[in-house]
């Protein structure tokens, strides 16, 4: 049995979720409350050292890191692919999933939300206007990168990478209130994407424990 160490909100243990579910791949699943600092605790640093979800117990190995475990599932079983043949339209997807992955998500997580808060002392609204400003700086790039590069879907003709890091994005987005006029192509691709049961499953909503 696959197993999923996961926190329901985790935008990182989301994508490995839609992964999953996309590659057919029945797991089960453990959580671990980072709102309980269960991430910090030693049986979850055995797992992985860096203290974070998701970890991934998969063909007898531990695997860490979203992105890391999405190219595993995808060298694993290449069907669904989750990124094209074509080595230029490729690094495109790719590209456009570390504009989440790298640049948007990691200056929001909840370790950074914390430290702003009890380390730095900012309030609340501070702190959600901090959320808000770097998602609309990554958006803002990435609408045209969609605009540019995306197909049926952000990643092409079927679902990939750059979809499977676009989801969780939007759910977080709204969930702290961003303003999303200004990014149309991103929205209707989200809408599209949350459709299908392999993202609908994946939801926080529908897993939280």
């Amino acid at each position: 049995m696959i197993k999923l160490y996961d926190y329901f909100r985790s935008s990182a243990a989301y994508r490995i979720r839609i992964g999953l579910n996309l590659k057919g791949l029945g797991y089960e699943s453990v959580p671990v409350s980072l709102i309980d600092g269960e991430q910090s605790a030693p049986d979850n640093l055995a797992r992985n050292p860096q203290g974070l979800v998701p970890t991934l117990e998969i063909d007898g190995h531990t695997l860490t890191q979203s992105l890391a475990i999405l190219d595993y599932l995808d060298r694993k079983q290449p069907d669904p692919a989750f990124l094209p043949e074509d080595a230029a339209q490729a690094s495109h997807v790719l590209a456009m999933a570390l504009a989440v992955a790298c640049d948007i998500h990691p200056v929001n997580n909840l370790r950074i939300l914390k430290y702003l808060r009890h380390e730095l002392g900012q309030e609340q609204e501070t702190i959600d206007d901090w959320y808000r400003h770097w998602i609309a700086e990554g958006f803002a790039g990435l609408e045209t990168m969609a605009k540019t590069y995306g197909g049926e879907y952000l990643s092409g003709d079927t679902p990939g990478l750059a979809d499977i890091c676009l989801v969780p994005q939007m759910y977080n987005a709204r969930r702290f209130e961003t303003p999303l006029d200004g990014y149309p192509t991103l929205v209707a691709y989200d809408a599209k994407l949350t459709a299908l049961p392999p993202f609908a499953a994946a939801h926080p909503d529908v897993v939280k424990p």
